[in-house]
C-alpha cells in the first residue's frame, strides 16, 4: 500500500492551551514532543532507482501544552475482542498515568467490551483507581471483561455524553478499531469534543505499520512451550509426529517465531504460503520422507493455513470474521489416514494451546511495552488527539490514524528474511505442491 503525508495526518480536537502538569518547575520535566517530531516510514535507502518518499508518522510523547484541563477531565477504558496477554497491564498503565502524572481522578472501566457502552445491557462501569489496579498485571485476561460484535454507535455515544467522558481509550484489534472509527464519526456528527484513542491488541501481530502488537512476545513464548512438548512426545515414540495448531487467522507470525525459538520443528504451515497434501511435493509425502530419515517430526500450523483444502460454511462470527475450518483436526485425520493406507504405524500427538497462549499474564518484555503504550496513549488523549492509535514503528512510538490501519493486515512476506529463516531452520521446501 502506497501512503502519503495526508494519510498519516492526525486529527486534533483543537488548539492546546493548557499547560501540561508534566512541566514541573524545580525538577526534570518530561521530554516533550511537538507535532513536528516525525518518524520516517522507511528505515532504509536504496542504492539504485528513485529515492523513497519521505512519508513520516507523528511521534508520540508528552506535549508541553495540552487540550484538556486535567481537573475537569473524565476518562473511559474499554477492552474488546479476544483475550490477549497484557490487557491488564495496559489498563493499569492508563489508570496510573491519569492519576499520578496528570491528576485525573475520574477514570471509568466499561465492562464486557462495547456492550458496556450500551446502557440497556446493564453492565455498570467500574471506577478505577491506582489502588484497585495495583496487582492486576500479575493476572491474565482483563479485569473489565470483553466481548465481540458490533453495537449501536449512537447508544455508545449517548453513554459517553451521559457520563461526561472526555477521552475514551479503546483496546482491541482491527474490528475494535473499526468500531472506534465509527464512534469518532458519530462524535463528530454531534459536534462533540471527545477524544478516541486506540491501543492495538492482537496476538496475531497483524496490525499494519507496527513493529509488533502488545502481548505477541508473551504469546509466542507460551507457544514455544507447546512446540517443545510436541517435540518430546514425537521423539518418545516410534514414528512419532507432534502436530501443534497455533493462533494466526491470516498472519503466521506466531508459528514462525515459535518454530525459530524452538529450532526443533520440521514443517511450518502459515496462511501466507499455500501448500497441498497430495503428490510427491505435497505435505504428506514430505512428512513420510522426514519420518524415514529421522524417525520423528514436528508440524506447526497456523489456524488460518490450508483453508482451501476444507469445505467451510462461509458463516461469520460476532466480529465479522469468516469462520475458518479447524485445520489442526483436519490435518490430524488426514495424516493418520495417509499412513494407515500405507500400512505404516505412526504415533501422532495433537496439541492446541490456543486458550493457554492468549490467557497467560504478560512476560517482563511485554510488561514494559504495555506500560509505554499506555503512557503514550494518555499523552495523546490529553493533547486532544483523536481517531488514532499509538504503536511502535522503527523502534519509536508513533501516532497512526485509524483509517490507515483498518484497511489491511500485516502479513509474513514469503520473499523476505523471516520466512527464509524459517525455511533454513526447518529444512522444508519453499513450496509443498
Amino acid at each position: 500500500m502506497t501512503i502519503s503525508g495526508t494519510d498519516t495526518r492526525i486529527l486534533s480536537l483543537g488548539p492546546c492551551k493548557v499547560r501540561s502538569p508534566l512541566a514541573r518547575s524545580g525538577t526534570v520535566s518530561a521530554p516533550f514532543k511537538t507535532d513536528a517530531n516525525r518518524i520516517l516510514l522507511h528505515s532504509r535507502l536504496t542504492q539504485d532507482g528513485p529515492a523513497l518518499p519521505e512519508t513520516s508518522f507523528e511521534e508520540a510523547g508528552a506535549r508541553a501544552e495540552i487540550y484538556f484541563d486535567p481537573a475537569r477531565t473524565s476518562v473511559g477504558i474499554v477492552t474488546c475482542g479476544g483475550l490477549c496477554p497484557g490487557l491488564n497491564d495496559i489498563i493499569r498503565g492508563i489508570v496510573n498515568q491519569c492519576y499520578r502524572q496528570y491528576g485525573i481522578t475520574k477514570v471509568y472501566g466499561f465492562r464486557y467490551g462495547y456492550e458496556g457502552l450500551v446502557q440497556r445491557y446493564g453492565h455498570t462501569p467500574m471506577t478505577l483507581k491506582p489502588a484497585s489496579v495495583e496487582q492486576i498485571h500479575h493476572f491474565g485476561g482483563t479485569v473489565l471483561g470483553s466481548s465481540r460484535g458490533e453495537q449501536d454507535v449512537r447508544e455508545m455515544v449517548d453513554t459517553l455524553e451521559d457520563m461526561k467522558v472526555d477521552i475514551l481509550f479503546v483496546i482491541g484489534g482491527d474490528g475494535t478499531l473499526r468500531g472506534a472509527a465509527a464512534l469518532v464519526g458519530e462524535i463528530e456528527r454531534r459536534g462533540l469534543k471527545k477524544s478516541v484513542v486506540g491501543i492495538p491488541k492482537t496476538i496475531d501481530n497483524d496490525i499494519m505499520y507496527l513493529d509488533k502488537s502488545f502481548g505477541f512476545e508473551t504469546a509466542f513464548d507460551a507457544a514455544v512451550q507447546a512446540v517443545k512438548c510436541a517435540f518430546v512426545e514425537a521423539k518418545g515414540a516410534v514414528n512419532g509426529v507432534g502436530l501443534v495448531k497455533l493462533m494466526g487467522r491470516d498472519s503466521g507470525f506466531i508459528a514462525c517465531y515459535a518454530a525459530l525459538a524452538g529450532s526443533n520443528v520440521d514443517f511450518v504451515l502459515i496462511p501466507e504460503v499455500p501448500f497441498e497434501l497430495e503428490g510427491q511435493g505435497g505435505l504428506l509425502e514430505m512428512l513420510r520422507h522426514r519420518l524415514v530419515k529421522r524417525g520423528s517430526a514436528v508440524v506447526v500450523v497456523s489456524e488460518g493455513a490450508g483453508q482451501h483444502l476444507m469445505t467451510t460454511s462461509g458463516e461469520r462470527d460476532a466480529s465479522g470474521n469468516v469462520k475458518y475450518g479447524d485445520i489442526g483436526l483436519f490435518l490430524k485425520d488426514r495424516i493418520n489416514q495417509f499412513f494407515k493406507s500405507r500400512r505404516t504405524e505412526i504415533n501422532l500427538k495433537y496439541i492446541d494451546p490456543s486458550y493457554i497462549v492468549r490467557s497467560v499474564p504478560a512476560n517482563a518484555q511485554d510488561n514494559v511495552y504495555c506500560s509505554r503504550l499506555a503512557q503514550a496513549a494518555v499523552h495523546a488523549g490529553m493533547a486532544g488527539k483523536t481517531a488514532m492509535l499509538v504503536g511502535r514503528w522503527n523502534g519509536s512510538f508513533v501516532h497512526l490514524p485509524f483509517q490507515l490501519v483498518i484497511h489491511g493486515r500485516r502479513k509474513v512476506d514469503p520473499t523476505q528474511e523471516l520466512w527464509h529463516s524459517v525455511l533454513e531452520s526447518t529444512g522444508q521446501p519453499a513450496m509443498m505442491q
